[in-house]
């Protein structure tokens, strides 16, 4: 077997790997939904993956993206030390234009709070709203 064929071996293991992770939060989700108050669950439940428990980037499905997840703990520092709160609240709903969202690498999860809340708008928007202050709560000082 030629190293070519390993490696489109492993990329199609990891790939495989990731929409078995994928379907497993589904799974979760659809039987028992986070809390819209808790914003360290809902990190946990569909951020780590890709940006791992501490936000740094390095969650388990982050090999199998074209594009690294971004350190959620830094965008404060990257922004001149204030916290780009509305900038990352668009990016959780889906109205961002960065380019990593741009291209759907990360999910739209506003779509997903839709539908976990039932079309309640007020608890999409808490749902947004907790996520987005809990990544502000991990920022490096």
């Amino acid at each position: 077997m030629t190293s070519r064929s390993i490696a489109s071996l492993l990329v199609l293991f990891l790939v495989f790997a990731c929409v078995m992770a994928s379907a497993q939060t589904v799974k979760k989700t659809a039987v028992t939904p986070t809390s819209p108050a808790s914003g360290d669950e809902m990190f946990k439940t569909y951020c780590a993956s890709c940006h791992g428990t501490d936000g740094k980037g390095s969650g388990p499905a982050a090999a199998a993206l074209t594009k690294p997840p971004a350190n959620l703990t830094e965008l404060s520092k990257h922004n001149g030390g204030k916290f780009p709160e509305l900038k990352i609240y668009g990016a959780i709903k889906g109205d961002s234009n960065t380019p990593a969202h741009g291209s759907k690498d990360m999910p739209v999860w506003g779509s997903v709070f839709q539908s976990l809340s039932h079309g309640d708008q007020g608890q999409v928007q808490l749902r947004i709203s907790n996520l987005t202050k809990y990544i502000e709560s991990i920022q490096v000082k």
